[in-house]
């Protein structure tokens, strides 16, 4: 008999008798003529055939884009942002029935979660106090996804881009404040200097 005779053979018998088999990092959540029952795994465990159904959940860290989308500042300017989430399923049972699609949902509450957070600061603070922004976001998504089984662990703004007229104020300020601490740094030369030479010259009359 050919190996994949015996293959196919395996498969057909673990389907008709219910043995199950869920790897380290997965959990097999069991529904009994549609009640919940359980999550099993990992290893070989056994089902119902027929009367049992099992929901396979994956509970390794997801890492997904967070799409760029636009958000006002409390200063009332516009950015595009987006991000990148990573996120785990830390309860299987919850994650199974308390969402439809818990990764989707997460999605979309860090959308809305970033656009009101982003409306709390104004255009300064939002490059200012990045690592600060996150860490709210994160807390926020787990407040809200705690029913879903569903943790966040990080998430992490990859692009802020403001309008073009905004770049171009910000270059002008950027080149307004280098001119005038190099005006200042010039000031602060030439007074030392006057000073150094009254300096010499009071010591050259008491010599």
């Amino acid at each position: 008999m050919s190996p994949l005779v015996i293959a196919v053979l395996a498969v057909a018998l673990i389907a008709l008798t219910g043995f199950r088999i869920a790897q380290e990092y997965e959990r097999g959540v069991i529904f009994r003529l549609g009640r919940l029952v359980g999550a099993r795994g990992p290893g070989l465990f056994v089902i119902l055939p027929i009367i049992d159904r099992m929901v396979k959940m994956d509970l390794r860290t997801v890492v997904m884009d967070v799409p760029s989308q636009e958000c006002i500042t409390r200063d009332n300017v516009t950015l595009m942002m987006d991000g990148m989430l990573y996120l785990r399923i830390v309860d299987p049972v919850q994650a199974s029935y308390g969402v439809n699609d818990p990764v989707y949902a997460v999605s979309q509450l860090a959308q809305t979660t970033m656009r009101s957070e982003i409306g709390k600061l104004t255009l300064d603070q939002c490059f200012e106090e990045r690592e600060q922004l996150n860490a709210n976001i994160v807390t926020a998504i787990n407040q809200a996804s705690q029913t879903w089984g569903i943790q966040c662990m990080r998430y992490e703004i990859k692009n802020i881009t403001p309008p073009n007229t905004v770049l171009k104020a910000m270059e002008l300020q950027v080149a307004a404040e280098r001119q005038k601490r190099a005006e200042i740094l010039q000031s602060e030369g030439l007074r030392q200097s006057k000073i150094n030479m009254a300096e010499g010259q009071k010591q050259e009359v008491v010599l």
